[in-house]
């Protein structure tokens, strides 16, 4: 190791900046940022005085000869200087830095690639989570409670360990601070009683399917599960992304098929939870777009148990992304609905304002019911020439697109309601025209 890594205090301390420009005005509002009082000589030509009580100096003044002559100056007042781009100059370098709300990452190549070193933060900022800092304001908070109430190193390493890396934790990284703190007073309450604390519920979107859709966060979360309560449309290629020894437990239930009832599911989340447990309750699409997420939610938290929602991509966005049907287009289509197929045969007063022009629909589950949606459509005035499209397994390998017309809308869904077909999704309006398939929109005429 060439430079030892240090974190200095510099608060209310003197820093001299020689130099101008945007490598000196970087390091300027760098030192800023710590706290420092930052002093830059009017001139690239610094003195003595300049660099008397200083903690640091930051040299820039763009050429060898202003360089080294400050840097002999500050050397000579017994100053450490970092001097921009000159290694050889320096008696400390300055790394690429992360800093998430005090959470301060730094990463040095000893002066040899700055470029490197640029490439690497890139990756860490993202895999930090943007509120890493609430955890160090989390543990700050306890730490004092923590030390009095747990005289042993081993026993107080796995409650900071449980903290950080624990329901507290990951309630604190969704922005919920104050439940945050209660949980972790519940924590520190068990240890009193020498009893095992709850576990938590993160109710998470797992995507239209594609793997590399999930989020960050829901990626995450399946590598820290101890169990994944998942629904019957979340494809292996997903499930294989959970950490190995977590539990995967079915829970979904197709069309015409015997399945977990919604209260069976509420009420494993809830036994699960409150053994101790982190439950990824792991739902196609977007958790609160015809996920029933709302009902966990309600149940998880009428039990008093901790609880977090980890949105995913909703299959109309993914789907429309896929096949490239732009959902609203300014000459097209100002509005989308999203709406559930199996709904078709009711809601008399609805359809009307759904069939309006410039309207784009994207139908859930609606394959099985195409013959009710297209009438329902016609019935309130949608043009038999409105495009449609049906997707099945959209953003899938095994994606496959049917495109036509709404009076054919029947006949293109019977090829995808066979026993082995996938999810499918039913895109009605004029952008539909856009579908990959077609190449550019050859618009029928439908007014």
């Amino acid at each position: 190791m060439k430079h030892l890594p240090l974190f200095f205090d510099l608060t209310g301390r003197k820093v001299v900046v020689v130099g101008h420009g945007p490598a000196a005005d970087r390091r300027a509002d760098l030192a800023h940022s710590a706290g420092a009082k930052v002093v830059r000589p009017s001139a690239d030509v610094a003195e003595s005085a300049d660099f008397r009580g200083a903690a640091a100096a930051f040299i820039a003044t763009g050429t060898l000869e202003g360089d080294t002559a400050a840097q002999r100056i500050a050397k000579a007042t017994g100053v450490p200087v970092n001097v921009a781009d000159r290694p050889a100059l320096c008696d400390f370098i300055l790394p690429a830095i992360v800093d998430r709300d005090g959470v301060v990452v730094a990463i040095s190549t000893g002066g040899a690639s700055p470029t490197l070193a640029s490439i690497l933060r890139g990756r860490i900022e993202a895999s930090l989570p943007e509120r890493i800092g609430a955890l160090a304001k989390l543990a700050n908070t306890f730490r004092a409670q923590v030390n009095t109430l747990i005289a042993d190193p081993a026993r107080r390493r796995g409650l900071w360990r449980r903290l950080i890396d624990g329901p507290a934790a990951r309630l604190a990284l969704a922005g919920d601070e104050a439940g945050a703190r209660r949980v972790a007073l519940g924590e520190l309450d068990a240890v009193r009683r020498r009893t095992s604390p709850v576990g938590i519920a993160h109710i998470v979107g797992a995507g239209p399917g594609d793997p590399d859709l999930l989020t960050l966060r829901a990626a995450q979360l399946l590598q820290e599960a101890d169990a994944i309560l998942h629904d019957e449309l979340v494809p292996p290629a997903i499930l294989g992304r959970a950490r190995r020894d977590a539990e995967l437990v079915p829970v979904g239930k197709r069309k015409g098929q015997a399945g977990w009832a919604q209260a069976a599911i509420e009420a494993e989340l809830v036994r699960r939870v409150r053994a101790g447990q982190t439950v990824v309750r792991l739902k196609a699409g977007d958790p609160f777009i015809f996920g029933r997420g709302g009902e966990e939610v309600d149940a998880l938290r009428a039990a008093g148990l901790p609880v977090t929602v980890v949105p995913g991509i909703t299959a109309a966005l993914g789907v429309a992304a896929s096949v490239g049907i732009p959902l609203t287009q300014r000459r097209l289509a100002s509005a989308i609905t999203f709406v559930s197929g199996h709904g078709a045969d009711g809601g008399e007063a609805t359809w009307p304002a759904l069939a309006a022009r410039g309207h784009t629909l994207a139908i859930y589950m609606g394959a099985t019911e195409a013959a009710s949606v297209r009438d329902r459509l016609l019935d309130a005035g949608t043009h038999p020439n409105t495009p449609v499209a049906i997707v099945e397994n959209g953003t899938r390998p095994d994606e496959r697109v049917s495109a036509g017309r709404l009076s054919d809308l029947a006949r293109l869904a019977a090829t995808h309601t066979s026993g082995d077909a996938g999810p499918s999704l039913i895109i009605v309006g004029e952008v539909t025209a856009y579908v990959a398939d077609a190449g550019r929109p050859q618009l029928a005429e439908v007014s």
